[in-house]
């Protein structure tokens, strides 16, 4: 999958290794792990862990054990599902769907290589999943930018405040590490873009990523108020979709049709320094390096201007932020109307300026190599399609947006990326026909639709079974491949699209397979690792994250990044240290290696492939759990 950013610049390239790990040379004789869902599961979900370990077991039993120590449930250990490694060779599935009795267990294999689970819980979907819904919204509170800010133990002052009075500038040309030749040219033009989430572990914000988050989050408080939304307590994440949806605000000028679309420069050279060179609290910034010249763009951060007033806008940047602005209206068109109506406008302006037929690279990021994306005609399908469900909303006939919807649907359908992937930041799909579906259903005039309802579901079915077909290459049964990038995020985004599905047909087609995917990105892989911080028992203790590292633990007890999603594992580490990086994990000791294979996982600060989190990279997990939460696997 497309390569993301790392934290380490090209001014560190001294101190910079991409590694790839061969996998350990052997396992302890005899070894044998369980592997399960740490946060548990819903009371009817399906239920599924597995026993991987160094010896094949045929004819093992499993028993799952109460709190008290007595076995409520018994069963043959089940088929094998292939080989992981060479260390462990033997993973077979544990079923145990058929346990229905709330309360918190482990798992046990006894034999000559006994091996008990963590703990986990079997309940309400609620009981499950609430928790784990608010842990996210805390990760977006930490990420947050500007003066209003959350204090927490991770924070402790407002950061670049600077940015309500930004200088905006042309678009640099950069080489692949992002460095530009010279200095930036000033457009003598300041506005505030203060505010906004950070991107991940480091201080730059990119309308690329935030509008896809503003999308996903604003979609769960719309659809899952209980879970996401005004009733869904510490998991409310209404405060945090205004929050996003007031920065796209104000990275589009209305008045001059004006699109930003970035704060902050990655890399610098020899005369500058960018973000990526230093490693420091928020706060820090506004006043870094007083007035030596070489931190200017750290104290006053540049915005980049997507093009001249007026002038077409590429398609995935129109497409998504129109999206999530019109979902902004669907939020708050009853509570907040004067912002919902400034959202509703910006949405459709912003859609009418998409350039439609756009040549070479897509603008998504600088350098584009940080977000490599090549799709856009789902990011128009979603824009016109909550476009449309605005409208409705209004009050407003939708037929317009829904005949556009319908036809970047079908362009979807009929391109080079058709089910090419799944839901995540660089395909929308998995949302766009979902929502599009639902939104066909409420119209009876339906002259000039390029695509059918059953046309949708089979495109989403397709991606689903693409998946389906990976899973069944893989021990674990995971849809996507463990060597790739944003391998959790994908994990999640099949969730939903899973879910998504089975709701829209009224089936449980992909109910098991589904949650089972979620089970994997939560503890029920190789590694035996939640790959949400925070979210189970073992989890990351070392992210590549500037706050996490230098305010909060580095063994994984409080405070540390509770909700958020790493990038996972991949086919590649990174090391490579900035001055003030505090060296995690302390004793250096990679205590996942020995569960790799083509695959690695390493838990450790300098490794931004396996460990950097990103808010793109977390959104879908708490829709993800908002759906299981409320019976829909």
């Amino acid at each position: 999958m497309a390569r993301r950013k790392g934290l380490v610049s090209a001014v560190a390239c001294a101190l910079l290794a991409v590694v790839v790990s061969a996998p350990a040379a052997g396992a302890a004789a005899g070894s044998a792990f369980v592997r399960v869902n740490q946060l548990g599961y819903p009371l009817d979900a399906p239920k599924r862990a597995f026993l991987m370990s160094s010896a094949d077991r045929p004819g093992a039993v499993f028993h799952v054990v109460d709190g008290s120590g007595r076995t409520v449930l018994s069963g043959p250990v089940g088929a094998s599902t292939g080989s992981w490694s060479d260390a462990y060779p033997s993973v077979r599935t544990i079923d145990f769907s058929a346990l229905h009795r709330p309360g918190t267990y482990t798992i046990t294999v006894g034999g000559q290589s006994p091996a008990t689970s963590p703990p986990f819980r079997i309940g309400s979907g609620s009981t499950v999943y609430a928790t784990a819904i608010a842990n996210a919204r805390r990760f977006y509170q930490v990420q947050r930018d500007g003066a209003d800010y959350v204090p927490s133990a991770l924070r402790s002052a407002p950061g670049h405040l600077n940015d309500e009075h930004a200088m905006t500038y042309l678009t640099p040309k950069v080489d692949g590490d992002g460095i530009f030749e010279g200095d930036l040219t000033p457009l003598r033009k300041r506005i505030d873009a203060s505010g906004g989430w950070w991107d991940a572990g480091d201080y730059l914000k990119f309308l690329h990523a935030s509008s896809y988050t503003e999308t996903i989050l604003a979609a769960g408080v719309r659809d899952f108020p209980g879970r996401m939304g005004a009733g869904a307590g510490a998991g409310d994440f209404t405060g945090e979709v205004r929050f996003g949806a007031e920065w796209l605000l104000r990275m589009w000028d209305d008045r001059t049709r004006t699109l930003y679309y970035q704060v902050g420069i990655g890399s610098g050279n020899d005369d500058t320094i960018g973000d990526h060179d230093i490693w420091r609290l928020p706060q820090d910034d506004d006043a870094y390096g007083g007035t030596d010249p070489l931190y200017r763009y750290i104290r006053n951060r540049p915005v980049f201007r997507a093009g001249p007033a007026g002038s077409p806008i590429s398609p995935n940047l129109a497409g998504r932020d129109s999206a999530a602005l019109a979902l902004c209206y669907q939020v708050f068109h009853r509570t907040h109307p004067a912002l919902a109506g400034r959202c509703l406008r910006a949405a459709r302006h912003i859609f009418a300026l998409a350039d439609t037929q756009p040549k070479g690279r897509l603008l998504t990021a600088i350098p584009y190599d940080y977000y490599p994306e090549t799709e856009w005609r789902d990011d128009l399908e979603l824009g016109a399609t909550e476009l449309a469900r605005a409208e409705m909303a209004a009050g407003h006939d939708p037929h317009r947006y829904l005949v556009a919807a319908t036809r970047w649907a079908r362009a979807y359908v009929d391109g080079p990326d058709d089910a090419a992937d799944t839901l995540n930041l660089y395909d929308t799909s998995g949302l766009a026909h979902y929502e599009l579906y639902r939104a066909i259903g409420h119209v009876h005039d339906r002259s000039g639709f390029a695509i059918t309802r059953p046309a949708l579901l089979a495109d989403m079915r397709k991606a689903l079974d693409r998946s389906v077909a990976q899973s069944m290459t893989d021990p674990f049964r995971f849809g996507f491949g463990w060597a790739q990038w944003d391998t959790t995020t994908h994990g999640a985004g099949l969730s939903v699209m899973a879910s998504e599905y089975d709701q829209l047909t009224g089936t449980h087609r992909y109910a098991a397979i589904g949650t089972g995917w979620l089970d994997d990105i939560l503890g029920a892989n190789a590694w035996g690792s939640s790959l949400i911080i925070g979210d189970g028992t073992e989890y990351p203790h070392c992210p590549q994250h500037q706050v996490a590292n230098i305010a909060g633990s580095l063994d994984g007890s409080a405070p540390v990044l509770a909700g958020a999603a790493v990038e996972g594992p991949n086919g590649e580490t990174a090391r490579g240290r900035l001055q003030h990086m505090r060296l995690c994990p302390g004793d250096g000791v990679d205590r996942f290696a020995q569960f790799n294979n083509e695959a690695l996982f390493k838990d450790d600060v300098q490794s931004y492939p396996t460990v950097e989190p990103a808010i793109d990279l977390t959104a879908t997990s708490p829709l993800a759990f908002a759906r299981q939460a409320s019976g829909l696997y």
